[in-house]
């Protein structure tokens, strides 16, 4: 390899034809980095060596050079071609549009998803609910077996405990019922494939009847 070559300045020098587009040094030291493993002074020294070489253009702004491709060395560009890269231009930027709309949609149930209980934390809950029932339901039965020990003040404070419970109940049973209803529909298979799979049981696998109210 020649010193010209280890100075980067054919690669350089094909990097901007290619994207024929403005670049400082500092851009182009980012995109070529890891490529060419080339420094910053070496850039730097490289990108003037070809605008004094007239082989790229510069152009000075305050403090900030920028350099571009030398525009004689491309074929001149039709009105026809330009329109038909305009129209081209517009289709892409549609295109991007729909895209960037459907990713925030997609994030946003990917969010609502996060925040929603997974099935772990659901079984969680549910055995922690069905134990917490067990015990107010014996304690129920033994209040309601006792008639010496109970006065008609507590028997009312229990039925309305009895009553917010067994609605509490119903209200945690639909909604469970909705979130499964939700996941069933984007699932491939069935509802019981589901709730075998995910281990969800139910009052009926257990006998369990809601009482009335």
């Amino acid at each position: 390899m020649s010193k010209k070559d280890s100075s980067g300045v054919a690669q350089i020098l094909a990097y901007i034809n290619e994207k024929n587009r403005p670049y400082s040094a500092q851009d182009v030291f980012t995109n070529l980095q890891k490529q060419c493993g080339l420094g910053k002074t070496a850039v730097v020294k490289a990108m003037d060596q070809l605008a004094q070489e007239g082989k790229i253009k510069e152009k000075v702004y305050g403090k900030q050079k920028i350099y571009f491709a030398d525009q004689s060395q491309f074929a001149d560009v039709s009105d026809a071609e330009l329109k038909k890269m305009d129209s081209r231009i517009v289709e892409i930027s549609a295109e991007v549009q729909t895209i960037s709309q459907s990713c925030r949609q997609l994030d946003t149930e990917l969010k609502e998803l996060n925040s929603s209980l997974t099935t772990a934390e659901m079984k969680a809950q549910i055995q922690e609910l069905q134990t917490e029932c067990s015990g107010f339901r014996e304690r129920l039965d033994k209040i309601k077996s006792t008639t010496n020990h109970v006065t008609p003040e507590e028997r009312e404070k229990v039925s309305k405990e009895r009553e917010t419970y067994v609605k509490e109940w119903r209200k945690r049973k639909r909604l469970a019922s909705d979130m499964v209803g939700a996941i069933l529909e984007g699932y491939p298979k069935s509802k019981k494939q589901f709730m075998e799979e995910a281990g969800i049981e139910t009052d009926e696998d257990h006998k369990v009847t809601m009482p009335n109210i």
